[in-house]
């Protein structure tokens, strides 16, 4: 956070941009089988045994805020076959040509577990797919990043 405000040249000052950012990292301990996550206001999706678990970021951006606190950093346990996905709101806050709505982070949440046991190449081509299908003549909202990772 520090270094975001200080690139920005944030103060908190009155007038002065409060631009910030939205993000999930995580560190993987293979030694250790684990994952620690920490986000700002994005989660981190598990799929084990065809059930979903969300680790919520915390309800804050990076860069200034009116309500700082540190991040809460939490350690998940990872098994073999675990599936784990960190991404950006884009895909999310996506409108549909059709539906003229948000595809919405619930049916971002479902459509993973619809596709995590196929290979990363397969599961790009179907995020790709239906993201343009849902997208339609619209305009791109945003950045839109996805990242997986498969316990093996």
């Amino acid at each position: 956070r520090d270094r975001v405000k200080t690139s920005l040249k944030q103060t908190g000052k009155e007038g002065e941009a409060k631009d910030g950012m939205d993000i999930a990292l995580c560190i993987i301990d293979k030694e250790n089988s684990n994952i620690e996550f920490s986000g700002a206001q994005n989660p981190l999706i598990l799929i084990r045994n065809e059930e979903i678990t969300i680790y919520k970021g915390d309800d804050q951006p990076i860069g200034i805020y009116h309500f700082e606190k540190p991040f809460t950093s939490t350690k998940i346990d990872i098994q073999k076959d675990d599936s784990f996905y960190i991404f950006s709101d884009g895909y999310a806050d996506q409108f549909g040509e059709k539906t003229r709505k948000k595809f919405y982070i619930k049916r971002l949440r479902q459509f993973f577990l619809k596709i995590h046991k196929h290979p990363f190449k397969k599961q790009r081509q179907m995020l790709d797919d239906t993201f343009e299908t849902w997208k339609g003549n619209k305009r791109q909202m945003d950045d839109v990043l996805i990242i997986g990772i498969k316990v093996k």
